[in-house]
């Protein structure tokens, strides 16, 4: 693979670059997604509009995280997700269930 333009200089002439792999399009990504996620720390941050949903593995993270955000955005913590896009979510020792009951009952 050449070098892309506007990344040569004196010191890369005649130099090739290396393709890292992907993993994306791989038969195994989903497996290489799965441990890469699975031995750290993971946080998700979904932002629609004015609504943040915080989720992920780590308490303590997730807690510095919201002190962050506090620092640069007025914030109200409403605890658990109840809604969110018109979906409801519950959650139990169980796990965590999603559904749209309300949507429906709001088309009847």
């Amino acid at each position: 693979m050449d070098i892309p333009p506007g990344f040569e200089s004196e010191s890369t002439v005649n130099k090739v670059c290396k393709l890292q792999k992907a993993l994306y399009g791989l038969k195994q990504s989903p497996r290489a997604w799965f441990h890469r996620f699975t031995e750290g720390k993971l946080t998700v941050i979904i932002v629609y509009v004015d609504d943040i949903v915080l989720t992920g593995n780590n308490a303590d993270e997730m807690v510095h995280i919201k002190a962050l955000l506090s620092k640069e955005f007025e914030m109200k913590d409403l605890g658990h997700m109840k809604y969110f896009l018109g979906m409801e979510v519950a959650r139990s020792s169980q796990g965590i269930s999603v559904s749209q009951r309300k949507y429906i009952l709001d088309l009847l």
